[in-house]
């Protein structure tokens, strides 16, 4: 039995598989089983009222899952999918409530990876697959990851290459008649606008029913405390720091950091692409080292570094 036969076996039983995408690794249960679905929760020890997105295998798909399909739907999922792109539309009745937190919406995506659609195909069904770490934690990128945050709670690994996009997927809601994103991700409001050639609107702090992936305030969060400052106030940050405090770590992307004692300095790219792909692997690796504190430089406000800017924010949070 190859791992793809291996993993839909498992699924089909009832049991966790986690899976690669072009995100970040998903922690995937059949959505139409309550009992398997219920275990995600309970292994992420996630609040039961935070929806799930339910991945599929093909555009067509979204009939099984959503009650009404609007042309804008039809749209996104042309320009976008596969890929890092959910959209959420009204459920049909049969879908879960333990998938959709209680809501009267799902989300719904196909993910671009080799392996998570060789799987999806191979399984026929919608699985839900939410980031396979603890609530709040960094998500993995990688299958040790994977393995170093959840260890046996789950049934199959799939092991892949590390993810290419490395942030989670954008999370757009078309159940309305103007399109709201949810969740931002690498797939930026600008391009949205550019296919469907109108403006769509963003949640910057959703109210008390609007539940979606990533919306807690303190989420993607490393164990070591975090935060984020420009530049100049990074480098007073440290320089201000009494023995007691070190050693810290610093993360910057646009000029050299003085190298001073008890200060581990790490350069992320100054692309944002390539910055997305290697931060969570950085937060992670830095979680290792024993840091007392880590300090990460802001990122520039621009529509590329969007969904960055969201994940530094909510990794930086205190509660």
């Amino acid at each position: 039995m190859d791992e793809i036969d291996k993993a839909v076996h498992i699924l089909r039983a009832g049991g966790l598989v986690a899976f690669p995408t072009e995100t970040v690794y998903g922690l995937g249960a059949d959505a139409r089983n309550a009992a398997a679905v219920q275990k995600i929760f309970t292994v992420k020890e996630r609040p039961l009222n935070h929806p799930l997105i339910v991945h599929v295998a093909a555009a067509e798909m979204l009939e099984e899952w959503a009650s009404v399909i609007p042309d804008v739907a039809w749209v996104l999922a042309k320009a976008f999918w596969p890929g890092p792109l959910t959209l959420v539309l009204p459920k049909r009745a049969d879908v879960l409530d333990v998938v959709t937190g209680g809501q009267q919406t799902v989300g719904l995506r196909i993910p671009r990876h080799t392996i998570a659609l060789a799987l999806l195909r191979k399984f026929g069904s919608g699985v839900v697959a939410p980031s396979a770490n603890k609530f709040t934690h960094l998500s993995p990128t990688t299958a040790a990851a994977v393995a170093e945050e959840l260890g046996e709670e789950i049934d199959l690994i799939m092991d892949g290459e590390a993810c290419d996009v490395g942030l989670e997927s954008t999370i757009v809601d078309v159940s309305t008649e103007v399109p709201v994103i949810l969740r931002p991700g690498m797939i930026t409001a600008k391009m949205i606008e550019e296919v469907l050639h109108q403006k769509v609107t963003r949640v910057q702090q959703p109210g008390r029913n609007v539940r979606v992936p990533g919306q807690h305030i303190l989420h993607y969060a490393p164990r070591t405390p975090t935060e984020m400052l420009p530049l100049d106030l990074l480098k007073q940050r440290v320089q201000c720091l009494s023995a007691e405090a070190l050693p810290v770590a610093v993360i910057v992307h646009s000029a050299n950091f003085p190298e001073l004692p008890g200060v581990k300095v790490l350069y992320l790219p100054r692309v944002a692409l390539a910055y997305a792909h290697d931060l969570y692997h950085c937060l992670r690796s830095l979680d290792h080292g024993a840091y007392r504190l880590l300090l990460i430089e802001t990122v520039p406000q621009e529509a590329d570094w969007e969904a960055i800017q969201d994940r530094l924010v909510k990794a930086s949070a205190r509660l």
